[in-house]
This record gives structure tokens, sequence and C-alpha cells, in this order.
């Protein structure tokens, strides 16, 4: 993608209402554009790195089996009496059509997703089995704040496993975890692994994801070495107690959630009376489970982790691109149709290698102002292309998390891009 193509453009101020390092710096990088609070346009560079969270959940539920469907957002106000929560959940948006039938705009799918496994299920050999969908959700928060953290629109991964045992339920809930944990490494985030409340969803057994940023809402008793922590609510340690898994030190800590599993029992297949025939022939209630990962709010809690005084610094696998080019002009016009065929050739034979490049090809723009931008965006790599490097015949390389740059010759460059990023 060469920048000066580039939909949208950096702004070299901060929104004067952005009370978030992710507001802060998604909107003034473009990443994302606000069109009311809680609701974002997402713009190209932003949806690059959302499609890529997206993408590494998406591999990880695969890896676990589920199968992955598309639901509906707007659900039938019957479904959500069945579950006695068309009253119960403050968040529900709720509409009324000009027939006057009225409808729940979904925050959440069990009353979409049990009805429809009902249809079916009959039989113990159709179990256990899951099923996920990456969706749009809606909340109607009262205070949408902090970007991408808290939204009233909002993209999440929502999981929804069937079983017929609770060995298998827990099996599976189990590995959920191990693969949300694989998950959130991928995409640059340690997080704690946090026994808590299943709030509306259950009264079950249920783990949040924790994301330790300052930015967070929740305050965590935590281990400080290993995953181990506890809802400071229902936190059953103290800060300075030791940890139970690893012995390490436990200490209180902020953290934002950016996922959560439950176990559900039967709570959403005795409201839809929703068996199964086993196999002695007689009719037994579905278990199910049920697993969501924001991936919206995700893409905030990395910003908040990774960043610096200057802007964004993404890990590799959810940059937008891999690469800034940069390319600076020079009054001297054979210099400039050097620099300009170097470039040219450094980014195509790059993508000819599978890198994902920006290309900063603006004319009239500073070399400061390219800098900036760079910082700003933060792409994991700045390879520049100057008058000054060029009489070394070399690109200056220079990392986004570190402070130094150094010259590589340009026959060098696409093999160490190569290995930097396996």
């Amino acid at each position: 993608m060469r920048q000066s193509q580039l939909f949208a453009r950096t702004s070299k101020n901060a929104p004067h209402d952005a009370d978030s390092i992710n507001a802060k710096y998604l909107t003034q990088a473009r990443f994302v554009d606000q069109e009311m609070a809680g609701v974002y346009t997402w713009l190209p560079l932003g949806l690059r790195t959302l499609r890529k969270v997206e993408q590494i959940v998406r591999e990880e539920m695969d890896a676990l089996g589920a199968q992955e469907i598309f639901m509906p957002s707007l659900q039938p106000k019957e479904y959500w009496e069945t579950t006695n929560r068309w009253e119960g959940v403050d968040v529900l948006f709720k509409l009324e059509s000009q027939t006057g039938k009225e409808y729940a705009l979904g925050c959440t799918h069990e009353e979409v997703v049990t009805p429809l496994a009902q249809k079916l299920v009959e039989s113990y050999k159709e179990l256990p089995f899951a099923t996920y969908q990456i969706n749009t959700k809606f909340r109607d928060e009262l205070r949408a704040k902090s970007g991408v953290l808290r939204g009233r629109e909002f993209r999440m991964k929502d999981m929804y496993s069937f079983h017929a045992t609770q060995e298998s339920l827990t099996a599976f809930y189990e590995k959920t975890l191990e693969a949300y944990v694989k998950a959130y490494a991928r995409c640059g985030l340690k997080v704690k692994v946090v026994q808590a409340s299943g709030g509306i969803f259950t009264q079950n057994i249920s783990h949040e994801f924790q994301a330790l940023t300052d930015a967070g809402e929740d305050m965590l008793i935590a281990c400080e070495n290993c995953e181990f922590g506890q809802n400071s609510e229902v936190a059953t340690y103290k800060a300075g107690d030791t940890c139970p898994k690893c012995n390490g030190s436990l200490a209180q800590m902020k953290g934002v959630e950016v996922g959560n599993i439950f176990d559900l029992g039967t709570k959403y297949t005795d409201a839809f009376k929703f068996d199964f025939t086993n196999e002695n022939g007689e009719k037994q209630r579905v278990l199910m489970g049920c697993y969501g990962i924001g991936t919206s709010r995700l893409v905030g809690a990395i910003v908040e982790t990774h960043h610096d005084e200057k802007g964004i610094v993404w890990p590799v696998s959810v940059a937008p691109f891999h690469v800034h080019l940069v390319s600076l002009r020079s009054k001297d016009e054979a210099v400039q149709s050097r620099i300009n065929s170097v470039a040219k050739e450094m980014y195509d034979g790059l993508q000819a290698e599978g890198v994902e490049v920006l290309w900063d090809d603006r004319e009239g723009v500073s070399p400061g102002e390219k800098f900036a931008d760079a910082d700003l965006i933060g792409l994991p790599l700045r390879l520049v292309v100057s008058e000054k490097t060029l009489k070394e015949d070399s690109i200056e390389w220079k990392p986004r998390n570190e402070s130094e740059a150094r010259l590589v010759e340009i026959e060098d460059v696409v093999e160490e891009v190569q290995e930097m990023m396996k």
C-alpha cells in the first residue's frame, strides 16, 4: 500500500475527549474514527489489524474442532422471554418494528444458538459439538468509554459447546482455556486467568482473561510470576499471599477483561427444554458452555500494553503492515531518481516474499513528519531510503521497539526482514 493513496491521514493532535491510550492513538493514527460515543468506524489500518486478531482467534477455535457459523443480530423477543432475560438484562437494546413486533439487538447469542442446536440434536450420537461466530454485538452501555475497550457496538467471537456429560463439558472447557491463553500470546498479550462469577450468564464456574494495564476497570489479586489471578470482588486471597499455583507472590493489579468462559450447565437448555436421548433410550438434558472474546476490545488492549510516548508499538502478528518503507526527498534529481528506483525495487521485492509493506511515498512531507507518522502508526520495522543511506548502498533499519537505527546493505534487506518475521 502506498501511503499517498491511503484513505485516512494521521492527525497531529489527539482527540480532546480521549480518555485512554487506545482512544488517543487509534484515533490519531486513523485506525478508527468515532461516530458517536461507543461507536467507531474501522478505517483501513484498523480493519487490517482487527482482521488479523480475528483470524488468530478463528484458527485457535478451529483447532478445538469448533465450526464457524454466523447468527443474526436481530433476535425475537420470545426467545428472551423464554430465558427470563427480556427484563433482566439492562444492556439489551430493544427495538419495535412498524408492525408492533419487538426484537432484541443481540448483545449475546444464547437465545439464538440454543434453539438452533435443539433443532439439530436428538441423540447422544450428535454430542458433543461446538460452534462459534465472529459477529457485531450491541450493548446499551450507560457510559461508553476507554476507546474501543467499552463500546455500544463492538466485535466479538462467541462460541457455544453442547455436551451429554459433565466430564465432556469440563474437558472441553479446560481445552478452551488453554486455547485462549495461546490466542492472546499470539496477539502479543500476557493475560491473567481469573476465576470470576458468572454474572448474567450463569452461577456456575467461569473464568475471565485479564490483560494487565492501568486502563483496566477491574482490580485483580494476581501472581507476579504466573497467569493465576482472581477478581478482587470474589478473591479468596489478598495481596502479599503466596500464589497457590507457583508459590510466587500475589499483588493487586488492574486489568481489562479481553475474554471469558462459562460453564452454563443447563441454564439455557432448561429454559428451552432441550433434551437428547441417551444410550439407554432415556431423555436427558443437554449441558452447555459458552466462550467469548471481545475482538475489537482486544485491539484496544494490545495498544494499551504496546505503546510509548510517540505512538503504538504493534506486535508483528497483528500489525496492519509488517514494514513501513519511508523514502525521503533529495534536491538532486539524479539522486531522487535512484531513491525512487531503490524504494520501488524494495517495495516490490518485499511484497513478492509475502511481506506486507506500507510505503510512505508522499511528496511535500518533511522527513520529521514522516518519522513522526511512522512512530505513531507503529509498524514493527521502519526502512528508510535516502540520499544519505544510498551513499553507503544501504537502507536504514530501525525496529519500532528499539531506539537505535543501523544501516543494512540493500541486497541483504529482504533476507533480514524474512528472518525477523520468523
